[in-house]
């Protein structure tokens, strides 16, 4: 949700989901990210091979638990799942609000 800060009497909008403080390892690799189109309409999601280590970090924290490593790379995702819904929102408001 944006807020608004007031300051020396000089109004800014901030949004939280804009504050991302690192990008997990895999994310940086060529391919994390892929376009597709919906009902003409652009949606950014994370490829299969990222879909696949969120999973499995998911499912082993559900099982024998994360190490601080492991904890810390999920939360980045977390952080990054916001942020691209975040975005495909924005694109899909742009478009007139259509769901894909």
């Amino acid at each position: 949700m944006a807020q608004i800060n007031i300051e020396s009497g000089k109004e800014s909008l901030t949004n939280p989901l804009l504050n991302i403080r690192s990008l997990p390892d895999k994310l940086s690799e060529e391919g994390a990210l892929h376009l597709e189109l919906h009902q003409g309409i652009p949606v950014i999601k994370a490829s299969l091979r990222v879909q696949n280590r969120i999973e499995s970090l998911v499912d082993k924290h559900q099982e024998s638990g994360l190490s601080e490593v492991e904890t810390e790379e999920l939360d980045r995702y977390e952080e990054i799942d916001d942020f691209l819904s975040f975005l495909n929102r924005v694109i899909r408001n742009l478009h007139g609000g259509k769901t894909p």
